[in-house]
């Protein structure tokens, strides 16, 4: 089960990691820190890593084609890549909002676009998304909007790619502890509930969909 995790330097991302070395898949790891990035390639064997820059689109369909040679060919992916903005839509400057559109949106779609050549018929590709699509609050509007854009891409792509035998999963992670919301690009966050355990939550919702038991495939 060769696996490539993008996002890999952030919680999402170093949980899912984790959890596939463990069950002894050979991993690929990409990430925006170079010294977190290097960190999580030694825990995981010295696995292949590659920094990459969500604004750099071409290069983030390059990601995969980049895993499939270091590993011998590609079985799964995992997008866990974003970032939170907060305030009310007349609030947000311009540069904020394509931000918050590039990380969110395009730079994921670049990854399984790269990704999807490659997998044959039991593979699969795993993006998270977030409660965030279902039930967006006021004051993250182009966050939400960012967010369910990804969403209804990867619906449509899923019944583009149903008939090759490849799923592609909406991964719909409810809030998490861990502080994501802090790390904001525009604004502060609200007061929230205290979130789901991260462990847990991504065991449940991503890798027991990813490895091949029952998931919602939108």
């Amino acid at each position: 089960m060769r696996s490539l995790v993008v996002g890999a330097t952030g919680m999402i991302g170093g949980l899912a990691t984790r959890s596939l070395h463990r069950r002894g898949a050979p991993v690929a790891v990409a990430g925006r820190d170079a010294g977190r990035l290097a960190e999580r390639s030694r825990q995981s064997g010295a696995c292949p890593h590659r920094v990459f820059d969500a604004y750099d689109l071409d290069g983030c369909e390059g990601l995969a084609p980049w895993a499939a040679r270091s590993l011998g060919g590609l079985d799964r992916v995992v997008v866990a890549v974003g970032v939170a903005g907060f305030g009310r839509a007349e609030r947000v400057g311009e540069a904020a909002v394509e931000h918050l559109m590039t990380v969110n949106a395009l730079a994921p779609m670049a990854v399984v676009r790269g990704a999807l050549p490659l997998l044959e018929a039991g593979g699969a590709v795993a993006v998270v998304t977030g409660a965030v699509v279902d039930a967006p609050p006021q004051g993250m509007a182009d966050y939400a909007a960012a967010k369910a854009a990804l969403a209804t891409w990867l619906k449509v792509v899923a019944r583009e790619q149903r008939a090759r035998g490849v799923r592609v999963l909406d991964v719909r992670m409810p809030h998490l502890e861990g502080g994501f919301a802090a790390r904001a690009v525009t604004g502060s966050p609200p007061v929230l509930p205290p979130g789901a355990d991260p462990v847990a939550s991504v065991e449940r919702h991503l890798i027991a969909p990813l490895i091949g038991a029952t998931g919602r495939q939108r």
